[in-house]
């Protein structure tokens, strides 16, 4: 690939950067796919892109974990498994979850079982439903239990 060619493709990967993050990975996919699978040329790109903190893992994992903490509840461990499936290693995860506030997701998980609860009172399985609930939205079995009877006590 020319030089000139190189630059106009680092320049459109650059624009989406700036626009939302990436990991590593997938910008490396979309490298891949623009250079029309030419790995050496994209893995060339990627390091270029890291050089010039255009991508960060920690940038992304630490957003990343916020935004789906806050606004889509998830739970530690769902948030953790997405991360590593998309390529972040345990040492950055943990970095980022240092961000999240424990406090305020224990709240979201109660409000969200609390909101759940109203669906499903009448049922008499409610107890099982609550927890396979919070439990498939990635909270641990530990910290929901006791918050289902919090909430089932109302």
């Amino acid at each position: 690939m020319e030089e000139n060619q190189f630059r106009k493709v680092l320049v459109r990967l650059q624009n989406m950067c700036v626009r939302r993050e990436y990991c590593e990975k997938e910008i490396y996919e979309k490298a891949l796919k623009i250079v029309e699978g030419d790995e050496v040329v994209a893995a060339r790109l990627v390091s270029s892109l890291i050089e010039d903190q255009f991508v960060s893992d920690l940038r992304y994992a630490s957003a990343y974990a916020r935004e789906k903490s806050s606004l889509s509840g998830w739970g530690a461990i769902k948030i953790r498994y997405m991360l590593s499936h998309k390529g972040i290693c345990s040492q950055i995860i943990d970095e980022a979850f240092s961000e999240i506030d424990d406090v305020a997701a224990d709240l979201r998980l109660e409000r969200l079982l609390q909101n759940k609860y109203r669906q499903i009172s009448d049922d008499p399985l409610c107890k099982v439903k609550l927890l396979k609930y919070a439990c498939g939205r990635g909270y641990t079995y530990e910290n929901v239990i006791d918050k289902v009877k919090k909430v089932m006590e109302i």
